[in-house]
């Protein structure tokens, strides 16, 4: 008998030896009961509680889910990430396996599966771990504390396909699964491992009540800088709107302004903003870059937009130099068609402005970029951030005293535009890739100011020939159809009750438009941070199509 039990226990650490002996790393040391007592599982809690801290009382068994909350989950697991993916593909190395797998979450609402998602290799667990050693992580999967993590994007994604519909008002039980996957070649062939982690918790739908206080327009305070309107409009559609925005129909967006003949129409701030904001509109400031391009050529600081970047920079001193390179025009940068390997629809593109940002000095890193073999200067249209870092910084060099004071003195001056805040790259030059910040009011001046074929105040403050320019068909957006690009401008055509109205518009991320028609005497500013939200331009879209288009023409 002792001899089978001697057997059997060198069996068992034989097993256990062997089963260490095929991780990659070694893990984190457990170091509490409650670790312990929770391997394998996904715990809720409605906060960011330090994994010290944490106690089992703090586990959330129900909650109650708002649109502004914070919902998170710890994660308490076995081994490493990077050991259970070593499990799934044995024979590929450390490296490979990081930039080929991760975590699979899939999200059941009512025991109905819902979503599934295998998150992107590059997302990490910040402070909380690393896939290398640690045994657990907490993320949030929503938040009011302004945190930005792939979670978060990952749980939008979920409401997005089937959360909000089966997310009806009531009780509802939300089982989280997480299993290790790994990408096994370039054919997208997935192997998944078996859970890993799992959890649920009941939450609970209340939708949220609307006073009559929010939905009636706001009145416009004296002080705008703008004379009123006096035309009338349907008041309806706007309360309409107002209870859309209100309710989260429409989420997150800060401000709708409509100016109408030259006056202000509808002032109307939302979630904590009011006519003081300076809001954060993302690529949209990319416009004023053509704005002051075209003020610096009228100026004769810079010849034309057929200036060639041969005539600005020395590019054999810059990676990847030939020929093709020093030929890119201004005008390709200022329609998005230079030849340039970069594209910021592509996160594999090496001129994704994901890639940029982390570098020291991003004109640089523009200029270093090879040349794609598929593109010609001016042909195809493709967008890329880091092409207008170039222009700003053509400017910079260009107009007397540096861009910043520049804009100051020859547009923000002549607009009367004192409410606004650049960011700066890393070499303190103001950005011209965007979030330029400002009031909606003073967006509205700048919008208006195209609007007026340049003029401001009875003068000449952009040439009329550069706005004819940039409001123009430069470039035919690909697989947008009737979708254009002028110079740092959108356009799309707005369909309403049968009638076509063309738009030009600034545009940025999170739903950010300042919005000029052509043919109706109308521009209108919305301001949004539902940022990398796939309905965020939709929403905008509908904002006018919906509402203020049937308020107005009706």
């Amino acid at each position: 008998m002792k001899q089978i039990l001697l057997l059997l226990t060198v069996l068992f650490m034989s097993g256990i030896l062997s089963a260490q002996n095929n991780d990659l790393y070694k893990t984190d040391t457990i170091t509490s009961n409650l670790q312990n007592a929770n391997k394998g599982k996904i715990t809720f809690m409605d906060r960011n509680i330090p994994l010290q801290q944490y106690k089992e009382s703090d586990f959330l068994k129900s909650y109650e889910l708002k649109y502004k909350s914070d919902l998170n989950i710890r994660v308490f697991m076995e081994n490493s990430v990077i050991n259970y993916l070593h499990q799934l593909a044995p024979d590929l190395p450390a490296e490979m396996l990081l930039e080929s797998g991760n975590l699979q979450f899939s999200f059941y609402i009512d025991n109905q599966f819902i979503y599934k998602e295998n998150i992107h290799h590059g997302c990490n667990f910040g402070s909380g771990g690393n896939k290398n050693t640690s045994i657990t992580f907490r993320v949030p999967l929503t938040s009011s504390k302004g945190e930005d993590w792939w979670a978060m994007y990952m749980w939008d994604r979920f409401i997005n396909n089937g959360g909000e519909k089966a997310l009806t008002e009531g009780k509802h039980l939300l089982k989280i699964e997480i299993r290790p996957y790994v990408k096994l070649d370039e054919k997208s062939t997935v192997k998944t491992g078996n859970i890993i982690a799992e959890g649920q918790v009941e939450l609970i739908i209340k939708t949220p009540k609307v006073t009559a206080k929010q939905i009636e327009i706001q009145s416009i305070k004296p002080n705008s800088g703008w004379k009123i309107s006096t035309l009338s409009f349907d008041k309806n559609k706007i309360e309409q709107l107002n209870t859309a925005i209100t309710n989260y129909t429409l989420k997150e967006i800060t401000s709708v302004v409509v100016i109408r003949e030259g006056k202000l129409m509808l002032e109307e701030y939302f979630n904590d903003a009011d006519r003081n904001t300076l809001h954060d509109t993302r690529s949209a400031g990319k416009s004023f870059t053509s704005t002051l391009m075209g003020i610096a050529i009228q100026d004769g600081y810079i010849k034309s937009e057929n200036e060639k970047l041969s005539n600005f920079y020395d590019l054999k001193q810059f990676a990847n130099y030939e020929v093709k390179k020093d030929n890119i025009k201004i005008k390709d940068l200022l329609t998005m068609s230079s030849a340039f390997d970069g594209s910021d629809s592509n996160g594999d593109s090496p001129g994704n402005e994901e890639n940029m940002y982390p570098t020291d000095n991003w004109v640089k890193f523009a200029l270093d970029l090879p040349m794609d073999k598929n593109k010609t200067n001016g042909g195809k249209w493709d967008y890329f951030t880091a092409g207008v870092v170039i222009l700003g910084d053509i400017l910079n060099k260009s107009v007397p005293e540096g861009l910043e004071k520049y804009a100051a003195e020859k547009l923000f001056k002549s607009l009367n535009i004192t409410q606004y805040q650049w960011q700066y790259t890393p070499q303190k030059v103001v950005n011209t890739a965007g979030s330029l910040q400002m009031t909606s009011l003073e967006y509205a001046k700048y919008a208006q100011l195209y609007k007026n074929n340049g003029i401001w105040n009875n003068k000449q403050v952009i040439p009329s020939d550069w706005v004819s320019k940039t409001l123009s068909h430069q470039i035919q957006i690909p697989e947008r159809e009737n979708q254009f690009y002028g110079y740092l401008f959108w356009n799309k055509t707005v369909e309403y009750k049968g009638k076509s109205y063309e738009t030009y518009y600034c545009a940025g991320n999170g739903g950010n438009e300042f919005i000029i028609f052509k043919e109706l005497p109308i521009v209108i500013i919305i301001t949004s941070k539902a940022y990398n939200k796939r309905y965020a331009h939709t929403q905008a879209d509908t904002i006018v199509k919906d509402y203020i288009l049937p308020s107005i023409l009706n």
